[in-house]
């Protein structure tokens, strides 16, 4: 399988070598350079699979040679065999046409570590092959950093600089970052949005100066291998719920499109996806995107669901890529534009495109916050503000009634404790395993929001390039 970049200009790469770039060289972000696709009968011999098997097969096309089949097996058995859950991400009925999909059994309770227990055992795959230290640097707005974290921490040949809009993620949150105190993880504060701490991480992957210093990798959702391992629970909903036979469609929470475009892939590889919900809070660029062409960001808005105050949603170009006709010179226009103005019109076939398979949403805060308390007293279900707004959409997106709806859950309730309080009257527990959370020593670092500063206080630390 080979990867090419949306941008058109970035040397073509194999798996193994997308999975230690992250980021392409020229800014843009990498796909395979076609989508493998199942037949129905491939698709209907894996009903029964168990989790890990299941992402075996549906990344293997992916993988290529990089990894071989037994070894690929190996690492999904390491990489689930830490759930909580026999299922890994078990499905729950809520009514007869809609479920939620449970993404947060995993070690920090969110669905990044879906992905990212397994991104950590294939950087350690590649660099035992290669030697070598990896410098992994990454943005999170709440739930990446603790998963990248926990996936990482401890780790031979890879440390890792995580930057976290200070005040603007949950406590636990913080903390699952903060108080993991392993040698090679370091954990930044910065004054700033999320967006800006994106943009950081970005201007880092395109400077020469830190690049040709630092082997520097990515465990945003701007790594491929991140988003690959994101296709299997769509996979995974589907096929208990009649796939291939039936259709289904999936509303999805989403800031930075990652978790949405894997739901993409999945159709491309030949799900039956009636739709893609994209569901969003006040921070709604992606909403008017799909829904008028207009993609254009305006200031963050903090929220009660803070894993969505985005306004640039990195993963975006990946769709608008594969829908204007895979024209890397195109598209690297388009997103210069946007990168200089904040603001960009989506084409024609963009937009069209996009229309065939997505709707969208805006879910306002009493909205959220109604879903919550209603999931609570009516199904016997909680869920944290980010699955709320999921789940609204869903409920008001006017899919047939033949065809279930599945919503990602994408973070246990436990994570959002104070916002789940308000709206329900009760204070959701964290899980035991995630043990005295709140006794333990934190250690971060707080740095102005600014390119240099970050720059500097990393290039101080990390471990250059032999």
């Amino acid at each position: 399988m080979e990867y090419v970049s949306t941008r058109g200009a970035a040397p073509v790469l194999d798996f193994e070598g997308v999975t230690l770039a992250g980021l392409a060289s020229d800014g843009g972000l990498y796909l395979p350079r076609e989508w493998p696709s199942f037949s129905h009968d491939e698709i209907a011999a894996m009903r029964g699979l168990p989790y890990a098997e299941l992402a075996a097969c549906i990344m293997a096309p992916f993988v290529g040679d990089s990894v071989t089949p037994d070894r690929l097996l190996e690492l999904t058995r390491a990489a689930y065999g830490r759930f909580a859950h026999d299922a890994v991400t078990p499905l729950v009925q809520l009514d007869q046409q809609h479920w939620l999909l449970e993404l947060f059994h995993g070690p920090t309770l969110a669905f990044k570590d879906v992905a990212l227990q397994l991104l950590g055992l294939l950087f350690e795959e590649f660099l035992g092959r290669s030697g070598g230290n990896l410098t992994i640097v990454g943005a999170t707005s709440g739930d990446t950093g603790s998963a990248a974290i926990d996936a990482v921490a401890g780790r031979e040949g890879v440390e890792i600089f995580m930057l976290h809009p200070q005040g603007r993620v949950s406590d636990v949150q913080r903390r699952q970052m903060t108080t993991v105190l392993a040698p090679n993880v370091h954990n930044i504060a910065i004054d700033g949005s999320f967006d800006d701490a994106q943009a950081i991480v970005k201007r880092m992957f395109g400077d020469p100066n830190m690049t040709g210093r630092f082997r520097i990798s990515a465990v945003n959702s701007i790594n491929w291998a991140r988003l690959m391992a994101q296709v299997v629970y769509y996979f995974a909903a589907a096929l208990q719920l009649g796939s291939p036979d039936r259709k289904v469609a999936f509303s999805v929470p989403t800031g930075n499109f990652g978790d949405v475009f894997a739901g993409y892939v999945a159709a491309r590889m030949g799900l039956r996806v009636e739709r893609l919900i994209v569901a969003t809070n006040v921070n709604d660029i992606l909403h008017r995107a799909l829904s008028s062409g207009d993609y254009s960001a305006g200031s963050v808005t903090p929220t009660a669901a803070p894993s969505m105050d985005i306004q640039v949603s990195s993963n975006f170009e990946r769709l608008l890529f594969d829908l204007g006709g895979r024209d890397g010179a195109a598209m690297a226009e388009q997103m210069r534009g946007f990168e200089s103005s904040k603001a960009m019109r989506l084409t024609n076939a963009q937009l069209q495109g996009a229309a065939a398979l997505f709707t969208s949403a805006r879910v306002e805060p009493d909205e959220m916050t109604a879903t919550m308390r209603r999931t609570h007293e009516d199904c016997g279900q909680t869920i944290d503000p980010h699955s709320a707004i999921g789940l609204h959409a869903a409920r008001s997106s006017g899919i047939p009634a033949a065809v279930p709806v599945v919503t990602l859950a994408t973070a246990h309730p436990g994570k959002f404790r104070d916002a789940v309080e308000r709206a329900t009257g009760q204070r959701p527990p964290l899980p035991s395993r995630v043990g005295d959370l709140f006794a333990r020593e934190e250690r971060y670092h707080e740095l102005a929001g600014t390119y240099e500063a970050v720059r500097d206080w990393i290039a101080e630390r990390a471990t250059p390039v032999a």
